[in-house]
């Protein structure tokens, strides 16, 4: 691959450009599960339902979905500097905003302008590392990775300390940080060379999902990111722990959960595609995630089980997350940016379904049942990878170079 890293160069020598995307990426992944543990927390505060208090999610992926349809289109224009910067401004202003609100419905309008920033930056980081680095793209790919990686880990934690202070101190926390990473980019991100634009129609991602490959593979991402967002929105109510420690506990429990996402996203999947074929570890993978959320339904009661099956659960998540969006890359000849835009729109819309879906459950039955519902969800995303494979043979052509990698990473992170 060109550019790679000469012999026995460090992968910490790389420009100051590169560090300062780098940094903004992890501060960006912390935002995956920095609200997680304190949404009872909101919900007590601000006199609100479970269903309410899940509409943080919704409105955030909901946006971020809709978003990625238009991201590539808005890069292609601008160039990745101002999108970037774009992006980050409106996560540092609606962050703050969300801190200083004095009501649900008003941080659930600000988590949707949250969204839309994510969406713009996360779009567009990687390429933007891998254009700044002079000392070999793939250290800086690694760096992309271990960034991201970083970032889920350390959001929950860093989401739970300061929401034992006060529920605000996350959103204050991203602000402040998103902040310095906007005047990173300002000051040490160069000019681009706008002649090696290439503009993208604003029509390619919605034309891209009549490609029967991708439409297979964006079907199956919108049902399993349903037992994705299960799993993580709806736990911190079904633990039902202590208001007085439930956000430290819980930002204990999914730094656990996070570790094991980046784990298995960076580490455990290349070496399972490395053996098997990609549709094969879909096959497989997508049933064990789905006897992981039942046996969370069945422990719903118990603490403890729940725990270890949300934890454990990271690590199906992470390979899944990975091996779906590699798939996306390699199912089709269209553009990468494009494909990558017409799935992740997809998938997030499915995202932002559950969680208001898993409280209105557990009302009307019981909280085991939106994990029983998340796991017949997972299972459908394996019917439909099964009974597609006959469209799908790219998928499965030769081993994914590092860029691609590193871009089905990224892009298989619900940011």
């Amino acid at each position: 691959m060109a550019n790679e890293q000469p012999s026995g160069t460090s992968i910490l020598k790389q420009p100051k450009e590169v560090w300062a995307v780098a940094f903004a990426c992890v501060v960006a992944f912390m935002g995956i599960g920095l609200v997680d543990p304190i949404l009872p927390a909101i919900a007590h505060e601000l006199s609100a339902t479970a269903a309410q208090t899940e509409l943080l999610f919704t409105s955030y992926l909901l946006i971020t979905g809709v978003m990625m349809f238009f991201t590539s289109w808005i890069s292609s224009r601008i160039g990745a500097k101002k999108t970037l910067m774009i992006g980050l401004a409106f996560i540092v202003v609606f962050a703050l905003l969300a801190a200083l609100s004095g009501s649900v419905e008003a941080v659930i309008g600000f988590r949707a302008g949250w969204g839309l920033g994510n969406a713009l930056f996360i779009s567009t980081a990687l390429a933007t590392i891998v254009g700044a680095a002079s000392g070999g793209t793939s250290s800086a790919i690694i760096l992309y990775e271990a960034a991201l990686g970083l970032g889920i880990a350390i959001g929950p934690l860093l989401g739970g300390l300061l929401g034992s202070v006060s529920w605000r101190g996350p959103f204050f926390g991203t602000a402040a940080l998103m902040a310095i990473a906007f005047v990173a980019i300002v000051v040490l991100l160069g000019k681009e060379d706008r002649s090696a634009r290439v503009a993208t129609k604003f029509s390619a991602p919605f034309r891209a999902l009549g490609n029967p490959a991708l439409a297979i593979l964006a079907g199956a991402a919108l049902f399993y990111n349903m037992g994705f967002f299960t799993l993580l929105a709806w736990t911190p109510f079904a633990l039902d722990l202590p208001k007085e420690s439930a956000a430290l506990q819980l930002g204990l429990i999914f730094f656990g959960w996070g570790l094991c996402v980046a784990i298995a996203s960076v580490w455990i999947a290349p070496l399972l595609t490395a053996r098997m074929k990609r549709t094969t570890a879909l096959t497989l993978v997508l049933p064990l995630l789905t006897l992981d959320l039942v046996a969370a339904g069945v422990f719903a009661g118990s603490t403890l089980g729940l725990i270890v099956c949300v934890v454990l659960g990271g690590l199906l998540l992470g390979i899944l997350n990975t091996v779906l969006t590699e798939s996306v890359m390699e199912a089709t000849e269209l553009p990468r940016s494009v494909a990558s835009s017409a799935y992740s729109g997809v998938r997030f819309l499915g995202g932002a379904a559950a969680p208001p879906l898993a409280a209105q459950l557990a009302i009307w039955f019981s909280p085991s049942v939106p994990y029983y519902v998340a796991g017949g969800s997972v299972l459908i995303a394996a019917i439909l990878v099964l009974s597609g494979v006959r469209f799908l043979g790219r998928v499965n052509n030769g081993p994914e170079s590092l860029l691609a990698e590193a871009e089905s990473i990224g892009v298989g992170e619900p940011a």
